[in-house]
């Protein structure tokens, strides 16, 4: 995938964006602790088909998106990308209730080695010897938690594994960054609605005016960095998108950390390191790639 300038910074600054927003996500989904992690995915979905239809409208491109709901391919392709991304909501915000942040940030931080390795598997993409001693890195950390806990790390392999996957969909959807935004939140709404009908609101109404206005908010929450993530997907190779990955999840570990108040044992701290260590590696061969490679002109 050749790549200009002006498509390398433009999918840089919004990758950067995207992983900013989600670094907080752990402060602005504790404020509705109060309610369930389903009940908190299910107003997700719903308050977001919204904010994705408004700006379908906004940008004049309602009708054609609802032309692409006739194409079998998007719509099966739209559905997996719907489950692999309730997943992900569902762990992450369930991690954050639980106490659990620090575990969802080490997930994160293997997300950009999984990126790299869906690259190769799904797209073909070249890995240098700095990538693929990353991804050792990367299973190792998971083997180290395995021998000393006796157990996998589920949360942190659940929201890598189900947001790499739920990338490379993306980048298989032949419709742009809203249009793909919409006809999953389409997909998903559906369920989410039968699921505060069902559930009386699905904590609305019940815990205070504050955490309503959380809820609801959810929506804005939630597109935001997805629209920013997308575009950027589709601006830039999946092993450039990886190498901005590590930052969100550096701010959701000092987030948890510090203003959540979780502790880090010492198999998790060894875990981050070698992760740590094979993001820089694989970071570093990225740039110098970059570096060595002219870019198109605008």
């Amino acid at each position: 995938m050749e790549v200009s300038s002006q498509q390398l910074r433009t999918g840089l600054l919004l990758a950067v964006i995207a992983n900013l927003i989600w670094g907080l996500a752990a402060l602005f989904w504790s404020e509705t602790a109060l309610v369930s992690p389903v009940d908190v995915v299910a107003h997700r979905a719903v308050w977001s088909l919204p904010v994705a239809l408004l700006a379908l409208l906004w940008a004049g491109r309602l009708r054609t998106t609802l032309s692409l709901l006739r194409v079998p391919r998007i719509l099966v392709w739209s559905a997996l990308g719907t489950l692999l991304l309730a997943l992900n909501w569902g762990v992450f915000v369930y991690a954050v209730f639980a106490g659990r942040a620090t575990d969802a940030s080490l997930g994160y931080f293997m997300l950009p080695l999984l990126t790299v390795l869906v690259g190769k598997l799904a797209f073909d993409e070249v890995l240098g010897a700095a990538q693929r001693i990353a991804i050792c890195l990367a299973i190792s950390a998971v083997v180290i938690q395995l021998i000393a806990h006796g157990s996998l790390p589920w949360i942190s392999l659940v929201v890598s594994i189900s947001f790499a996957l739920y990338g490379a969909i993306r980048k298989k959807i032949e419709a742009d960054t809203l249009q793909g935004l919409f006809i999953e939140m389409l997909c998903m709404a559906p369920f989410a609605l039968t699921w505060l009908w069902m559930t009386d609101g699905a904590g609305l109404g019940q815990h205070g005016l504050r955490v309503d206005i959380f809820l609801l908010l959810g929506g804005i929450y939630t597109t935001a960095p997805l629209l920013t993530y997308i575009a950027a997907t589709r601006l830039l190779p999946l092993k450039i998108v990886g190498l901005t990955s590590y930052l969100g999840p550096s701010l959701q570990l000092l987030v948890a950390q510090t203003l959540l108040g979780e502790t880090i044992d010492a198999v998790t701290a060894a875990s981050f390191g070698l992760v740590w260590v094979g993001v820089l590696l694989a970071s570093g061969q990225g740039l110098l790639r970059l570096q060595r490679r002219p870019l198109r002109g605008r």
